[in-house]
């Protein structure tokens, strides 16, 4: 019995107008059957309404539900229309044409919409609390016995009870309905909301991986170029020193190659939250330096303060900076000498590369979208301070501070 009850409850919910327009039929089959009833147990002495007529007002009484959840408004008011007429003529019958009547104005409730809606409802509900009142007066004026005129005051009441009630269970079905409009549109928004976050981290998520596949390539072809070039040029008069350079862009390039396996190896690694974290640190710059410097760029390292641990995604981005920095001089200027120093402070690290060159600001621009907004980006990840430009004495300097707390220092 629940099963079906559940799914009769769903059909309702799925296809309204079906669902309405059987539940009107079988009231109308209903409400002329309890006519009918009501006209054979009549006392002695009743004469009845024509057929015609008190069937046609119990059709146009009851069929109307079928568009109860379409047109909820439009359905009270005709109910409420013929509901009157129907009891003036003293059709044998109160129990289906009141349930009828409840029924359209808890749909109202329900389902009306607009500034209409308490407007309709009240009125249909102060002519019908009148209509009652004036059945009360005319039964209190009528010489019956006091059981009789009890009951009949009773039923008036009784019914006027079940007006209040239908309104009150209309109000609150339209509340439960509007928050679950709010909860779905909530859980849209929300999901919308996951949608755009999910983008954006799948947008960030890229920008990260370029950029650290950008640092890779870039230094070690950079690299690589220069060192090609230097072979080129002494190959006939050197060539001792042309193997040299050969054999140094043969290393470069199988780091390079070594550092584009380890880096498809944490994309590959899925699960690991650190699988996508770049691994270099700053005790790795001796190594770069020397990588660097046999392109002919002469690179000092100098450490200011007292060197301590530091987190290690400052470290990965110190390092980057200082190689992509150090990639720049190689590619844009015409320096011979580099100064790197690292500058241990209480709350803040900072990283200074400065060369002796006409370095430009082109590595902003350099194909792929990153160089110097590459670097600005990692120190905002942090909270930093970035700087980058020419000196007035000559050269170009690149400076990154990382809070060590997380807050710009």
């Amino acid at each position: 019995m629940r099963r079906w009850a559940r799914r009769a409850r769903a059909a309702g919910e799925a296809r309204p107008l079906l669902a309405d327009a059987a539940a009107a039929a079988v009231l109308a089959v209903l409400g002329v059957l309890a006519v009918r009833v009501g006209i054979d147990t009549a006392p002695a002495g009743y004469r009845p309404p024509p057929a015609g007529v008190w069937i046609g007002l119990t059709l146009a009484l009851v069929l109307p539900l079928a568009l109860r959840r379409r047109w909820p408004l439009a359905v009270l008011v005709v109910v409420t229309v013929v509901f009157f007429p129907y009891r003036i003529v003293d059709v044998p019958d109160l129990t289906v044409s009141v349930v009828v009547w409840w029924l359209a104005l808890y749909s109202a409730g329900a389902y009306g919409q607009g500034r209409w809606r308490n407007r309709v409802r009240g009125f249909n509900v102060v002519a019908a609390l009148g209509f009652l009142a004036y059945r009360l007066v005319v039964v209190a004026g009528t010489p019956v016995e006091g059981p009789l005129l009890l009951r009949a005051v009773f039923l008036v009441l009784f019914n006027a009870a079940f007006v209040i009630a239908a309104w009150r269970f209309g109000d609150l079905v339209a509340e439960r309905r509007a928050h679950e409009r709010a909860l779905v549109e909530r859980a849209t928004q929300l999901e919308r909301e996951r949608e755009e976050e999910a983008r954006r981290a799948v947008f960030d998520e890229r920008v990260r991986i370029a950029r650290e596949l950008h640092d890779v390539v870039a230094h070690h072809v950079s690299v690589m170029g220069v060192q090609a070039g230097a072979a080129r040029r002494v190959m006939t008069r050197q060539p001792a020193r042309a193997a040299e350079a050969l054999a140094s862009i043969e290393e470069t390039s199988r780091q390079a190659v070594v550092d584009l396996q380890r880096m498809l190896g944490f994309l590959r690694r899925e699960g690991e939250p650190d699988a996508l974290a770049p691994q270099p640190r700053l005790a790795q710059l001796d190594a770069l330096v020397t990588e660097v410097g046999e392109t002919g760029v002469a690179v000092e390292v100098s450490v200011a303060g007292q060197p301590r641990e530091l987190p290690p995604s400052i470290e990965v981005s110190a390092y980057r900076i200082v190689q992509e920095a150090l990639t720049n001089v190689v590619k844009h200027s015409t320096a011979a000498q580099v100064q790197v120093c690292l500058t241990y402070e209480p709350r803040v690290f900072t990283v200074e590369v400065t060369d002796n060159g006409n370095g430009t600001l082109d590595g902003a621009a350099a194909p792929g979208g990153h160089g110097l907004i590459g670097m600005r980006e990692r120190v905002a990840l942090h909270h930093g301070q970035f700087h980058a430009g020419l000196l007035l004495a000559g050269g170009f300097r690149v400076r990154a501070a990382f809070p060590d707390d997380g807050r710009a220092p």
